[in-house]
């Protein structure tokens, strides 16, 4: 089945590696043993054309059977639909609601504290902006935020294994911001939060995630110049085009 989709669908994502949005299609991808190409930009770096693809400038974008997709989780449950084999989302009602609830946690609180309070003031205002990100929303993301965020995750996640079973959509997009975090310097404290710790070094360490992991070290290295050819040399697969461009520009966009 999966042979004849792969000769039947093509896909391309356009979104930076690094990303923890474009991070959850691609292990969805590679789970579902889907062929594609990416071109690895953050939405920064967007030209027109993808501001008019993605209007809102958040990644990952997915072009594929004449549709373009501009939201992580929508991308998911699309690829869900369309391959129902390996499930990303369990098929009980109850836990199908679940799975969605954790995901859209992981979207969006795990979004605000570690990319917004945290990876962006830390890694991304500098490099890109070359300005100094906001120290007073960093501490208050180390001192507050993030400490809520896990002492509910901890409540929620399992002791052992993945959330519902084989692992899935929410498993991947829960574990997908503490990659962000550790670039950004912060790894939970399995002496104060033991479930999440565990379960966080369990999904990271799954082979998809692990493969996904050397691309990006890759994409936070390499040269601008020596990057396309050193993701390539690796065993990306990247569009001949791209939806790119040279300057930084400022607006509505997620990374």
């Amino acid at each position: 089945m999966n042979q004849r989709r792969r000769k039947a669908m093509a896909i391309k994502i356009i979104g930076s590696f690094v990303s923890p949005y474009v991070r959850k299609v691609l292990a969805c991808l590679e789970l579902k043993g889907l062929d594609y190409e990416v071109d690895p930009i953050t939405p920064f770096f967007g030209n027109d054309e993808f501001v008019r693809l993605s209007p809102l400038r958040r990644i990952p974008v997915m072009i594929a059977d004449g549709i373009v997709l501009t939201d992580s989780t929508i991308i998911c449950e699309y690829l869900d639909e369309i391959m129902p084999e390996p499930a990303l989302l369990p098929r009980d009602p109850k836990e199908r609601a679940r799975a969605r609830w954790m995901e859209e946690f992981a979207d969006t609180r795990l979004g605000d504290v570690f990319i917004w309070g945290l990876f962006y003031q830390k890694m991304v205002h500098p490099r890109v902006w070359g300005e100094p990100g906001d120290e007073a929303r960093v501490e208050r993301s180390l001192s507050r935020d993030i400490p809520a965020a896990l002492d509910y995750l901890e409540c929620e996640l399992p002791a052992q294994g993945y959330l519902f079973g084989a692992i899935g959509l929410a498993d991947i997009a829960t574990a997908s911001f503490f990659r962000n975090a550790a670039y950004a310097g912060f790894l939970p404290d399995p002496d104060r939060w033991p479930r999440t710790a565990a379960f966080v070094g369990r999904v990271l360490a799954h082979p998809v995630l692990e493969k996904l992991h050397k691309l990006e070290q890759i994409q936070l290295s390499a040269t601008i110049a020596g990057r396309r050819h050193a993701l390539i040399e690796a065993g990306a697969r990247l569009t001949t085009e791209s939806f790119g461009q040279r300057e930084p520009r400022r607006g509505i966009m997620r990374l």
